[in-house]
């Protein structure tokens, strides 16, 4: 499941953490003032975001994307959706993501509380595994003028903006014409996102070391229409027709922004990618009979 990764006595010592946190989270309160002095406790710097220094009562924290570019680890407390925040922050940096599941489903905060301390004793010390995430990049273009570019780690998500009303979509991949999906929307999703919206609109759950992208239609009107996996090479354009109003574009469910007619969305492989710590005994399968309460023995 992870790339290859350096042995323990390959890497550097720890000894600056970044700590960012859920907001408005009873969990995330509780936790921090102990860690906080755990690591402070050990001769570690310890670097905040704005909303893990609140809890703490600090006057000023940091932005996500300075905690990444400053340490050596980061470790995230909340659940997937702090996770897919800090990702995008620390896109293209190579810092390890400690993601600590203070949520609830958690698929990529797969660290328990009660095993904070076991886990992050053993990452200090640099005996881990990293996992290499790619994340996906997704443009709009608006005539012949590239409108904002954003990067994903689990999908790109278009969704129908009238109440009650199907929206046409028209799909291309590397060119070659896909279909017309009528839908309630569409998912473009990595293999990190397989498990997240996309399966449950009936997709495919995709290994995460698979180099792949899943199309998946939200809803579709031809039952026929079913997701589509595709290379990660591959470059997909979805149109919004002429007789379309609007749609409405979100990224990780978390960035949005309203898609007009005639305009274009250009998804692609990502050239940055984010390393989420792995704990050396945890199988990708084990995480999904857990995580979805599958059979098993």
């Amino acid at each position: 499941m992870p790339d290859p990764s350096p042995k323990s006595e390959d890497r550097p010592e720890v000894r600056v953490v970044g700590i960012v946190a859920k907001p408005r989270s009873s969990r995330a309160a509780d936790v921090l003032p102990a860690l906080h002095h755990w690591l402070s406790e050990r001769g570690i710097k310890v670097l905040l975001d704005e909303e893990a220094a609140a809890y703490l009562k600090i006057p000023q924290g940091l932005s996500r994307a300075e905690v990444a570019a400053c340490a050596q680890l980061v470790i995230v407390l909340g659940g997937d959706g702090t996770l897919l925040s800090t990702a995008r922050a620390a896109a293209g940096r190579d810092v390890p993501l400690f993601a600590v599941n203070l949520g609830g489903l958690g698929f990529l905060t797969a660290i328990k509380v009660d095993e904070l301390y076991l886990q992050l004793e053993r990452a200090l010390k640099g005996d881990f595994l990293l996992e290499r995430r790619r994340l996906l990049s997704t443009e709009l273009w608006r005539g012949d003028q590239r409108f904002n570019v954003n990067q994903a780690l689990n999908d790109m998500v278009l969704s129908k903006t009238d109440i009650a009303r199907m929206i046409d979509l028209d799909v291309r991949v590397d060119g070659s014409f896909l279909c017309t999906y009528r839908a309630d929307g569409l998912i473009v999703a990595t293999p990190t996102g397989s498990t997240a919206y996309s399966l449950s609109a009936g997709g495919p759950i995709v290994y995460p070391t698979v180099a792949a992208i899943a199309i998946t239609p939200i809803c579709p009107h031809t039952l026929t229409n079913r997701p589509v996996i595709v290379p990660d090479e591959s470059v997909i354009e979805v149109t919004i027709p002429a007789d379309v109003p609007s749609a409405y574009m979100t990224i990780d469910g978390q960035v949005g922004e309203t898609v007009l007619q005639g305009d274009r969305i250009v998804c692609r492989r990502s050239e940055q990618s984010i390393s989420l710590v792995h704990p050396p005994e945890m199988v990708f399968f084990d995480v999904l009979r857990e995580k979805l309460k599958w059979g098993g023995r």
